[in-house]
């Protein structure tokens, strides 16, 4: 195959987690290694700067910058949730990387936001345009198929599961048989982050907080919620709930909507436990909603998932150089019974529109609590600690120099 020489580009879309940036760190660290890519680019908050060719250096950053992203939150391009809809939007990204000889393609993101790489992709082969795009997975929902797991989950659920022991402790100090905690945790379709919770416990210790875990994936009851609420506060000082904010009850409609509006209202499902344990069994309930700090808590995150985030960025660029194109750097587990990983990869269009639910064979028959299975699964992904560094007692993360690449076409009217 003919050496494909040009720009490469960098975009990061969707919510950033605490390891994305590591990704970018793995991406740029091994373009600069090959010859047939000569600039190498990102692109400023996602698609807009597709759009807006917004583009910056990112050679020109220092090597300690790069360095920086492995342990730096959010994205560190910036990122959207905006989509390419139009025809003209594409015809003008493709008029943007053909201005910039961008000839690799690198899109880190979740399955949804893939479906603008494969769709790019396509319409550059339909006008002859030599261009390979290769996807890089990233989600603390861990819900993209076809890889073992996503960059990102290891790192949600350390925190989270050290969360829960945190407060479950705080809540041990001052319950009587009488308070219950709810910790609220995201998972808009499915239970990933919801199950790490269980990481909380202690081996052999079943009885250990989280006491009950309520995922998207088993229809909730108010009845059996209360039943199980009165059975843990028989046994124990306190009880701590876990639920993910997709909840849906058996006919599949969330559980907690806002009044008044047509479309669910995800967010809600801590107050609305709060005020059935309260009206109902008459003890003291308070909601610990963990919101963006479980995407963001990179002082807390897993070395295992940094390392692996910038694995499949360096993986990524691997494979665009040696001719593939259209894929998503997938991560494939070992079958050994110490804890290996290595990259892969899977065609893009596979996974576009998909979401990987938590397997029900790793859920116990009472519907609130995980097995062995699960443990197994995600505990190899939580270990060792990322090394921050602190400036006057706070972490110190970086910030790119973002020098800007000249443009070139005329302003894009959308």
């Amino acid at each position: 195959m003919a050496e494909l020489v040009g720009n490469c580009l960098i975009g990061q879309s969707g919510g950033p987690t605490a390891v994305i940036n590591a990704s970018v760190a793995g991406v740029v660290a091994e373009a600069l290694n090959h010859a047939s890519i000569e600039e190498v680019y990102g692109s400023l908050n996602g698609v807009l700067g597709l759009l807006n060719e917004d583009f910056v250096d990112l050679a020109a950053e220092s090597q300690q910058a790069i360095r920086g992203l492995r342990y730096t939150p959010g994205a560190a391009l910036g990122t959207c949730r905006t989509k390419l809809k139009k025809p003209a939007d594409f015809e003008r990204v493709l008029a943007v990387f053909k201005a910039h000889n961008i000839r690799y393609y690198f899109h880190i993101g979740d399955a949804d936001s893939q479906e603008t790489a494969v769709k790019i992709s396509e319409l550059a082969k339909t006008q002859g345009y030599e261009l390979r795009v290769i996807g890089i997975p990233k989600t603390i929902e861990n819900d993209l198929p076809a890889t073992d797991h996503c960059p990102g989950y290891g790192s949600a659920i350390k925190y989270i599961g050290a969360t829960v022991k945190e407060l479950s402790l705080d809540a041990d100090s001052m319950g009587q048989g009488d308070l219950v905690t709810v910790v609220e945790v995201m998972g808009r379709n499915s239970g990933w982050l919801a199950a790490g919770a269980s990481l909380a416990k202690r081996r052999d210790h079943p009885n250990d907080p989280p006491h009950l875990v309520y995922l998207p994936e088993v229809p909730f009851t108010n009845e059996k919620f209360l039943d199980d609420v009165r059975r843990v506060l028989k046994r124990e000082k306190h009880c701590v709930v876990v639920a993910g904010e997709g909840l849906v009850d058996k006919d599949g409609n969330y559980v907690a909507v806002e009044t008044g509006t047509t479309e669910a209202q995800l967010g809600g499902v801590g107050e609305f436990m709060k005020d059935l344990i309260e009206s109902q069994l008459a003890v003291k309930a308070r909601v610990a909603r963990l919101g963006l700090t479980q995407r963001s808590a990179a002082h807390l995150a897993s070395k295992t998932d940094a390392d692996e985030a910038f694995l499949v960025g360096q993986a990524a660029v691997k494979a665009a150089v040696n001719g593939e194109s259209d894929k998503l750097v997938t991560l494939v587990r070992g079958d050994g019974d110490n804890y290996t990983c290595e990259t892969g990869l899977t065609a893009l269009t596979d996974i576009v529109g998909n979401l990987k639910k938590l397997p029900p064979e790793w859920v116990n028959e009472d519907g609130v609590s995980l097995n062995f299975q699960f443990f197994r699964y995600a505990t190899p992904l939580i270990q060792g600690e990322v090394v921050v560094p602190y400036d006057n007692g706070l972490p110190s993360y970086v910030r790119l120099g973002k020098e800007g690449v000249d443009k070139t076409l005329p302003a894009y009217e959308a």
